[in-house]
C-alpha cells in the first residue's frame, strides 16, 4: 500500500512537471510568435515585402519567390492600409493565429516557425469573429411594466445579447401615443445607454426623405415624374445614349437600370468610408460612359447611385444643399431637431460609436455627392415623428407629399412608391424601409390606416428588420 501511494505521488510529480514543461514551452513559443509578428506588422505597414521574405527558412524561399511574394502583398495585402491592431486568436497544430486589424479590412494571420525562428509557412484569410452571447444580461431602459414590454424585451433580448452588437434604440407608434426603448451601450465600455434622443446612423431610410424632397417639387410644379432626367443635368452628359431612356420615376423606384454603384466609384476610394470621395465631377464623369443593366421601368434593381443622382437633381432645381433641404423642407416643420447629415461638435456628443459585423469599432459614413441615397443621421424621436407626419399631417405641403411617396409607382414585386417598399399584407399596406452602413442598421415600418410605426437603430452592423417587424405583429 505504502509502494502504491509512493508510486502515485512520483506520477504526480512527473505530470506535474511535465505540464509546467509544456506551459513554459507554449509561453516561450508565444513570445517568439509576438516578436515575429511585430516584426511584421512593421514591414507591411512599410511595404517592406524583401524584408518579409527575409525572414522565410530555407524551404520557404525555394518554394516561393520573392517576385511571386512581392506580387501577393501588393496586390491581396497592401491595398487594406496600416495594421491598425492585431491580437492573438488561437493557436492550433504548431501554428499561431493572429487578427490583424488593418484601415479598410480584417484578416486572420497564421504562421509555422523552424527552430531558427523563421518561416516554414504562413497564411492569409478572411476574418470571420466567433459570435457568442454576452455573459451579463445587456442593461436597458425597459421598465417590463407591461405586455407589450416584456413582449418587446423578449425580442429586443435575441438582438443584444449576441456579443458582436453593442447599442439598440427601439420606438413604437400605437393610439397616437410614442413608446421608446434603449438597449446596451452607445459605445463599448461607456455603460451609457442610448435614449430616444441618442443619434444614430439611418442609412438607407434616408430615400424616403429624398424622395418627399421629390414630391414636394413634383407638388411645386417644378418637376415632374415623366421629366428625362437629362433636363436636369449638365448638357455634356446628353452624348451617352443610354442616359436618355431615364426618367425621374425610374431614379425613385430602382426601376432605372444604373447600376447599384458607380462604374467609377472604386476610384480612390476608401473602404472603410466609401462615399465621402464620390465628388459631383466623379459622378457626371461616370455618367457619361455608365450602361444600363436593364431597361427603364421594366425591372425592380435597387440602386444608390439612382436614389444618390436623384439627390443631386433636387439640389440644382433648388439651388440648396441636399442638408438645407431636409432641413427647409422635412425637419424644421415637424420640430425633428436631431435630424442632421454634418452634426457639430455639439451634436456630436450625442452620436453613437459605430461597428461592424464583428463588433469591431469602424468609422461612421460620409457622404458627398450621393447624398441622398444614406447620409441622414437621426433619433428614434425624430424618426416617430417623421412616420407620424406620414401617417397624417396638418401641415398641407408635407401632408400632399407624403401622401404622393405611398401611391405604387411600380406594381411588380417588390412594391414600391416614390422611396418607400410596400408590404402588403391581409389588405392592408404597410410602408418601409430598411438602411446600412458599415457600423449601424436601421429599419422604420408604418401602416397609415391602423396609424401604427415602428422604428428600430442599432450602432451594429447587425440586421434589425426581425425585430422590427416582430414588434409590429405584436401592435397590430
Amino acid at each position: 500500500m505504502k509502494t502504491m501511494k509512493l508510486f502515485n505521488a512520483l506520477t504526480s510529480i512527473v505530470l506535474l512537471n511535465l505540464i509546467s514543461l509544456t506551459v513554459t514551452a507554449h509561453a516561450n513559443q508565444s513570445q517568439k510568435s509576438d516578436s515575429v509578428l511585430l516584426a511584421i506588422k512593421q514591414y507591411i505597414n512599410n511595404h517592406n515585402t524583401g524584408a518579409i521574405y527575409e525572414m522565410g527558412s530555407e524551404s520557404f524561399r525555394k518554394g516561393f519567390d520573392k517576385e511571386k511574394l512581392g506580387a501577393f502583398f501588393d496586390k491581396e495585402i497592401y491595398p487594406l492600409g496600416k495594421i491598425k491592431q492585431s491580437s492573438r486568436i488561437g493557436f492550433e497544430r504548431n501554428s499561431d493565429k493572429y487578427k490583424l486589424q488593418f484601415e479598410s479590412g480584417k484578416l486572420e494571420f497564421s504562421f509555422l516557425l523552424d527552430k531558427q525562428g523563421k518561416f516554414n509557412s504562413f497564411t492569409f484569410l478572411p476574418f470571420k469573429a466567433l459570435i457568442t452571447s454576452k455573459l451579463a444580461p445587456a442593461t436597458t431602459s425597459n421598465k417590463l411594466s407591461t405586455l407589450l414590454d416584456k413582449q418587446v424585451d423578449s425580442i429586443a433580448r435575441r438582438y443584444i445579447q449576441k456579443s458582436n452588437t453593442v447599442g439598440l434604440s427601439i420606438g413604437i407608434l400605437k393610439d397616437g401615443r410614442m413608446k421608446t426603448y434603449g438597449y446596451g451601450e452607445t459605445s463599448k465600455g461607456s455603460g451609457q445607454l442610448p435614449t430616444a434622443n441618442t443619434i444614430f446612423e439611418i442609412g438607407s431610410i434616408t430615400k424616403t426623405f429624398t424622395a418627399t424632397i421629390l414630391a414636394y417639387y413634383i407638388n411645386e410644379r417644378k418637376i415632374s415624374l415623366t421629366d428625362p432626367i437629362l433636363k436636369y443635368l449638365p448638357d455634356s452628359l446628353s452624348a451617352n445614349s443610354e442616359l436618355h431612356k431615364i426618367t425621374i420615376i425610374n431614379l425613385s423606384n430602382h426601376t432605372s437600370g444604373l447600376p447599384t454603384i458607380p462604374s467609377n466609384f472604386a476610384n480612390k476610394m476608401n473602404p472603410a468610408n466609401p462615399y465621402i470621395h464620390y465628388d459631383d465631377k466623379l459622378l457626371f464623369t461616370g455618367l457619361k460612359t455608365c450602361t444600363l443593366t436593364t431597361v427603364p421601368g421594366t425591372t425592380y434593381a435597387y440602386s444608390n447611385l439612382a436614389t444618390g443622382l436623384l439627390g443631386v437633381i433636387s439640389e440644382r432645381i433648388s439651388g440648396k444643399t441636399y442638408e438645407q433641404l431636409v432641413k427647409q423642407l422635412i425637419a424644421v416643420p415637424l420640430h425633428m431637431n436631431n435630424t442632421f447629415q454634418l452634426l457639430t461638435p455639439q451634436q456630436n456628443k450625442h452620436f453613437v460609436k459605430v461597428y461592424d459585423t464583428d463588433g469591431d469599432e469602424t468609422q461612421p459614413w460620409d457622404f458627398n455627392a450621393l447624398a441622398g441615397c444614406g447620409s441622414l443621421r437621426s433619433t428614434v424621436n425624430d424618426l416617430l415623428l417623421y412616420a407620424k407626419a406620414n401617417i397624417k399631417s396638418d401641415y398641407v405641403p408635407l401632408s400632399n407629399s407624403f401622401a404622393l411617396t405611398h401611391k405604387i409607382t411600380f406594381a411588380k414585386e417588390p412594391v414600391v412608391g416614390l422611396g418607400w417598399h410596400l408590404l402588403q399584407e391581409d389588405g392592408a399596406n404597410y410602408y418601409w424601409h430598411n438602411g446600412g452602413t458599415g457600423g449601424s442598421r436601421s429599419y422604420l415600418i408604418l401602416n397609415t390606416e391602423k396609424k401604427i410605426a415602428v422604428v428600430v437603430l442599432s450602432n451594429s452592423n447587425v440586421g434589425v428588420d426581425e425585430i422590427g417587424i416582430s414588434i409590429l405583429r405584436k401592435i397590430i
